[in-house]
């Protein structure tokens, strides 16, 4: 082979990729994906230097009439566009992570499930003090409950309060703030960097510049 057309060849193989990687980030999404992004204010700053995470909220891709939308816990539960959800986040960056085998384990029946338990969170307030109550709830609580309860899948380690890092200033004030000196180190929480890390799943779109 000369080496005009093998440098073309090489040129046209790393074409490809590049197209089939650009094909990749942008894959269609599905009523169940996990988008995680980081917002921008005291508390979620808190969040990300607790939990040593870029990410600070989460939420749960879902189609409607073939429109994508993020149902999320603010304040309250609600379901957002997904172009709106993304102006909230810094630098409207996001991750969008997928079950893995979700064409065999997200089977029409399981979505019906996993939408009705989501049904069930909607208009709850905001748990601003991360109890795992279902009294209120935050984000990466209520993606891991709509897939325990839905499909029966565990996304991401359950921890306690007293497993974070608690020693910056930023979320010693929070701490202060919200709870006094009484801070329930026992709690059970899930954060949006456990869910992430999950190796029940896989980056299908990402906006951070990673794979």
């Amino acid at each position: 082979m000369n080496k005009t057309l093998k440098t073309g060849l090489v040129v046209t193989s790393l074409g490809l990729l590049t197209v089939l990687y650009a094909f990749r980030q942008e894959a269609p999404l599905r009523s169940g994906d996990v988008i995680f992004q980081t917002s921008m204010s005291p508390q979620c700053e808190a969040v990300r230097l607790a939990t040593h995470s870029k990410f600070s909220h989460c939420g749960m891709i879902w189609k409607v009439k073939g429109k994508d939308y993020v149902l999320e816990a603010v304040q309250p539960v609600r379901m957002t566009p997904l172009d709106e959800w993304i102006t909230h986040g810094e630098g409207k960056k996001y991750v969008v992570r997928r079950l893995k085998n979700a064409d065999s384990l997200l089977t029409g029946k399981v979505l019906q499930k996993m939408e009705a338990e989501g049904r069930k969170m909607l208009g709850k307030s905001y748990d601003g003090y991360f109890e795992w109550s279902d009294d209120k709830i935050y984000c990466s609580e209520l993606v891991w409950k709509i897939y325990k309860r839905g499909a029966g899948v565990e996304a991401g380690k359950l921890q306690q309060m007293k497993e974070f890092d608690l020693s910056s200033k930023p979320v010693k004030e929070i701490i202060r703030e919200r709870y006094g000196d009484n801070l329930p180190v026992n709690e059970t929480v899930i954060s949006p960097q456990s869910v992430y890390e999950s190796s029940l799943f896989e980056t299908v779109r990402s906006k951070y510049g990673e794979k």
